[in-house]
């Protein structure tokens, strides 16, 4: 069945996306932080990289950007970059609200972000958003939706979130945990006058957790625009994070030396390659990064391959709790 996108400007984006999570604020739990940042993460060093990183996103062919209200300041530096470039008229932005961000530009902060899917949260962040990006939104996402969420059942914010579509913005969600597949199935069920409320999912899928994919796949065969976010999973899918870990002779590192890239590359393709995938977000830190990511577009897996890659796979649980283990540096 041919795909079907909600949106046209969605439909029009390349395979790869830009995800700015690593370069909205100075802390995040990707590894090699130190390495890929400026030793002095002052607001002005960030704002520098995050346009160096939209400069190379741009000229690589990349058309879809994603921020979050708890990126820090990501949503303000993409909309700097976009006043910046007037003439650029043929990207899409997609944004997240649910999470604040409470690290006070700190990296050692106790907490750097709070969940709250109340009606309060959104109306809040919905009007912050729209005071930087205005009609550049395309897509705005509740940020990590679980199956436990309020926001599955409060049908206030469902009205809500029906009239922000109504203004021509779509409406979608994110997941992360180990029950991603839950949260996108409650979220398929949800209609508003008989139509479905959301129309495109964010998702956790990479090499060593597939946990959503079947869920993935459905949400795909309903219409939804299929995002995929943490593909390397958090720099564990680097050739710098296997090297550290003496893991340079492992399937993902010979099959990409083969196909002459780097893990990040292949680790990339091989999630493009999913029929039910739409968009892959690179979450490059450095403009060189991202040359590297996208190298992603020329890999083509062969089916032996691909089988190869599967026994890389982690049951959910475990790489969950490995995630949670991480720390913000």
């Amino acid at each position: 069945m041919a795909s079907k996108h909600p949106d046209p400007d969605l439909a029009r984006t390349a395979a790869f996306g830009l995800g700015l999570a690593a370069v909205g604020r100075p802390g995040y739990i990707n590894l090699g932080r130190g390495e890929d940042l400026p030793a002095d993460r002052t607001v002005e060093a960030m704002r520098s990289r995050a346009h160096e990183v939209l400069d190379a996103a741009y000229a690589a062919g990349i058309r879809y950007f994603d921020a979050a209200r708890s990126y820090g300041r990501a949503e303000e530096f993409l909309a700097e970059w976009l006043r910046l470039h007037p003439d650029i008229d043929d990207v899409s932005v997609g944004s997240k609200w649910g999470y604040t961000y409470t690290a006070d530009w700190r990296v050692d902060a106790p907490v750097h972000e709070v969940k709250d899917h109340s009606i309060a949260v959104f109306t809040r962040q919905i009007a912050e958003t729209r005071a930087l990006l205005g009609d550049r939104l395309n897509l705005y996402q509740i940020h990590s939706l679980t199956p436990e969420s309020p926001a599955l059942t409060d049908q206030g914010l469902h009205r809500r979130l029906a009239a922000l579509a109504a203004q021509g913005v779509r409406i979608g969600v994110s997941t992360s945990g180990p029950q991603q597949a839950d949260a996108i199935r409650a979220a398929l069920r949800i209609t508003i006058g008989g139509s479905r409320l959301f129309e495109s999912v964010q998702a956790t899928y990479n090499l060593l957790e597939t946990s959503a994919g079947p869920a993935l796949a459905e949400a795909h065969e309903a219409g939804w625009t299929v995002i995929i976010k943490e593909a390397l999973a958090n720099g564990r899918l680097t050739d710098a994070h296997l090297a550290e870990q003496d893991q340079d002779d492992s399937v993902a590192s010979e099959i990409a030396a083969k196909a002459g890239v780097g893990v990040d590359a292949l680790a990339l393709a091989a999630v493009a390659a999913e029929p039910w995938v739409d968009i892959v977000l690179s979450g490059a830190a450095t403009a060189a990064q991202l040359e590297s990511n996208v190298a992603a577009a020329q890999v083509r897996l062969e089916t032996d391959q691909r089988e190869q890659l599967a026994t890389l796979v982690m049951p959910a649980q475990e790489y969950w709790t490995q995630r949670s283990r991480m720390a913000w540096t």
